[in-house]
């Protein structure tokens, strides 16, 4: 049974939260545990909308607790330490993505895939290790054991760094695991949203020619010009999908609707894996003989370890990969929300906490 972070916390907190499933955001007041020896305590500055937030304030996936305060792409500065934090000072620049806690004992964690961990702790709707529920970055302060915090490079811009904490390490780390990260490869990218806008971003860094698959035709400029994608495919020509019948090593798919996976198989070459990141809320069919013919696999991934979210956004600031953003107030998040349903965004939604929070809960 979940505790009242009310009753167990002593500092002060606001943000916005879903109070039942399927609410509008609103203002609310709640708690932050104190700072402990190992914690790291942050003013955020920015929080990443992330298409999960949408998911988890529906109660699509049979997650959430309420009250709800969403958030896993959080950047803030450092404003008190805990008396054994080794690798953070007050004032440093950081980030905290989707997970908070894991058991640090287990076979994923002890090979940095605290991600993988069968008792990971989520940055918000999630029991935390004193039994309270967790609550997210739509909120002023946040408070953070340190090895679940990430350093912000300075050439990095912060409102630009949050999305790279769950987008960004999403699809960076299965190219990096698929072996998808050698220059030559042929890149298919599925969907261009949030998650495939950083796909095109990072596999044209990594050296890969990269074709975008896309129901929507209006965004092959886009994708060709201003991300630099090779090629663009419109999803339901099928003279087109035929046309590179066996032409690529890879695909990443970043589709969470209801879709066929046969026109994408046999794209592949041979050897070819499909990776799959769309969470689904209902099953996907799944077609076996053109995955024998080929030895083609279909693989999939969530997020990344902290040693690894570090390494990418390390790479992203020495590669110039830049998330493309539209920065928001606070109180206009559940409007964002309803356009990130309807794919009007161009990629991301970034909450300007610091500068809007306060004046819209006051």
């Amino acid at each position: 049974m979940l505790k009242n972070p009310e009753e167990e916390h002593p500092k002060k907190a606001f943000g916005w939260a879903a109070r039942v499933q399927s609410e509008v955001l609103s203002p609310f007041k709640f708690f932050r545990r104190a700072t402990g020896e190992k914690d790291v305590a942050l003013k955020v500055l920015y929080c990443g909308i992330c298409h999960s937030d949408v998911h988890m304030i529906n109660n699509d996936w049979g997650l959430s607790y309420y009250p709800l305060v969403p958030g896993h792409e959080i950047v803030g500065e450092v404003n008190e330490v805990g008396s054994k934090v080794e690798k953070f000072r007050v004032g440093d620049k950081i980030g905290v993505g989707f997970i908070v806690g894991s058991c640090r004992s287990c076979e994923n964690c002890a090979n940095n895939l605290e991600n993988y961990c069968p008792n990971y702790i989520l940055t918000y709707s999630s029991k935390d290790y004193d039994g309270t529920i967790t609550y997210g970055g739509y909120s002023d302060i946040l408070v953070v054991n340190e090895h679940f915090v990430v350093h912000i490079p300075e050439k990095l811009p912060l409102h630009a760094a949050a999305p790279l904490l769950c987008a960004g390490i999403t699809v960076y780390s299965p190219l990096r695991y698929f072996e998808l990260d050698k220059p030559g490869l042929h890149l298919g990218v599925v969907g261009l949203g949030g998650l495939g806008h950083m796909a095109v971003k990072f596999a044209k860094v990594m050296g890969a020619k990269v074709t975008v698959i896309s129901t929507s035709p209006h965004k092959k400029k886009e994708a060709m010009e201003n991300l630099g994608a090779d090629s663009f495919l419109v999803s339901y020509e099928q003279d087109q999908l035929e046309a590179a019948r066996g032409s690529m090593d890879g695909i990443i798919n970043t589709i969470s609707a209801q879709h066929s996976l046969l026109p994408l198989i046999r794209v592949l070459k041979s050897h070819g894996k499909l990776i799959m990141f769309g969470g689904t809320v209902k099953p996907l069919e799944l077609p076996i003989i053109p995955l024998l013919a080929g030895r083609k696999i279909i693989g999939g991934g969530v997020s990344g370890g902290m040693k690894e979210t570090q390494e990418m956004i390390d790479f992203s600031a020495k590669h110039n990969v830049i998330p493309e953003v539209e920065v928001i107030p606070m109180d206009y998040a559940n409007t964002a929300m309803e356009r990130l349903v309807k794919a009007d965004v161009k990629y991301k939604f970034v909450i300007n906490i610091g500068n809007t929070l306060k004046n819209s809960c006051s």
